[in-house]
């Protein structure tokens, strides 16, 4: 990108750090806050989520928060208090002994009454996907991120696709397949596929981090992957390749008037980025700014901001697109709700590279959550 783009952009998202930067010093004249981090989750993605909210208790203030650990174990069970994780890694993520981690949660004696807010840190299913806000709604407590609705549509993959195709985005050419469909006609399906034109990916609708999703490109190819994403899920996702994908993705933020970050492109060490590449293999780029002419990056922050109101998003989320490589074609992938916040996640590096270091992100996150929590206090719960 030339220097006289790179300008523009500086300018572009100047005024949404100057916010940043007004948040960070109002939150420094009020109370110390209670942020309880919820982590874990019962997903496929529970190693990264683990590693997510180990990068953000190591760089939320403590002067201005006090952190209070929230883990949810892969059984289901809830953990309150304890130590923070330290892991920056999911592929240094381990199994925790849970009868430990009661004691441990016995002995901290935390009350949630006290917690000001929640940062949810969960991805995929039992977290990202509407759950938990719908907990913390009936709760009537503030937290970080995406509501009820937002959350639901943005973990189904199939759903948010026919909600971005009634606005006219651009999507690929895909079918949905239910797992009952799958057993009463195999080969029914599997046409249907071959009409897409090989190769297509498969994906688990609700879930993210690439966790299950396979390249197919020959029919023999395609009954397995078909039987590993129904391993979880109940409806599955077929979509056309792109020619010479480039993939791009935008941060977002804000609530009603939110900004885009600038484009960010992911360059896989692996034929496409799946979980090994995004987590395990060290090999995979990350180029920020993404090498796009000054139209193209504006394009993409303009769909980036148009699907996250379209799913009415709010707090933050991560738009990621596929690029025709030969033709630029922009076709808009998927809204993640929740994005990941590792050392090596795209969501804080491109806000980073933006003008937006992580503590104040973080700051500019709570705030925003507080501000959407008052929104909501302000409406009439009775008709009298």
């Amino acid at each position: 990108m030339s220097g006289a783009a790179l300008t523009k952009t500086g300018c572009a998202v100047g005024g949404l750090h100057r916010k940043a930067e007004l948040a960070h010093a109002k939150i420094i004249r009020v109370k110390k806050l209670r942020v309880g981090v919820i982590y874990g989750g019962r997903s496929g993605e529970h190693e990264v989520s683990v590693a997510s909210a180990a990068s953000i208790f190591r760089h939320l203030d403590r002067d201005r928060y006090e952190a209070v650990p929230i883990r949810i174990e892969k059984s289901g069970q809830w953990v309150l208090g304890g130590k923070a994780p330290e892991v920056l890694s999911a592929a240094e993520v381990e199994t925790t002994d849970t009868n430990a981690l009661q004691s441990v949660a016995a002995s901290a004696a935390v009350s949630p009454e006290r917690l000001d807010i929640i940062f949810p840190v969960l991805h995929g299913p039992y977290g990202e996907d509407g759950t938990v806000q719908g907990l913390l709604e009936l709760a009537d407590i503030p937290y970080v991120g995406c509501g009820v609705l937002a959350s639901a549509m943005g973990m189904d993959k199939a759903v948010m696709k026919t909600l971005f195709a009634s606005r006219g985005l651009p999507i690929v050419p895909h079918i949905t397949v239910l797992r009952h469909e799958w057993v009463a006609g195999s080969r029914a399906v599997a046409d249907r596929a071959r009409e897409l034109g090989f190769p297509v990916f498969v994906k688990p609708a609700n879930l993210g981090s690439s966790v299950g999703i396979s390249k197919v490109k020959l029919t023999a190819e395609f009954t397995p992957a078909m039987e590993l994403a129904f391993e979880f899920d109940r409806k599955v996702v077929v979509e056309a390749g792109v020619p010479n994908t480039r993939e791009i993705e935008c941060a977002v933020l804000g609530n009603d008037s939110p900004e885009a970050s600038i484009p960010g492109e992911i360059v896989p060490s692996r034929e496409f980025y799946d979980y090994e590449a995004k987590y395990i293999d060290a090999g995979s780029k990350l180029l920020i700014p993404s090498p796009l002419t000054p139209k193209q990056a504006s394009e993409f922050r303009r769909l980036a901001i148009e699907a996250f109101q379209a799913v009415e998003g709010s707090g933050l989320s991560r738009v990621d697109f596929l690029m025709n490589g030969e033709t630029g074609q922009i076709f808009l992938n998927e809204v993640n709700t929740l994005p990941g916040f590792t050392t090596i996640s795209m969501y804080p590096k491109l806000w980073e590279a933006s003008g937006i270091p992580y503590p104040v992100l973080l700051d500019r996150l709570i705030a925003l959550a507080l501000e959407r929590h008052a929104e909501k206090q302000a409406l009439r719960t009775s008709i009298r």
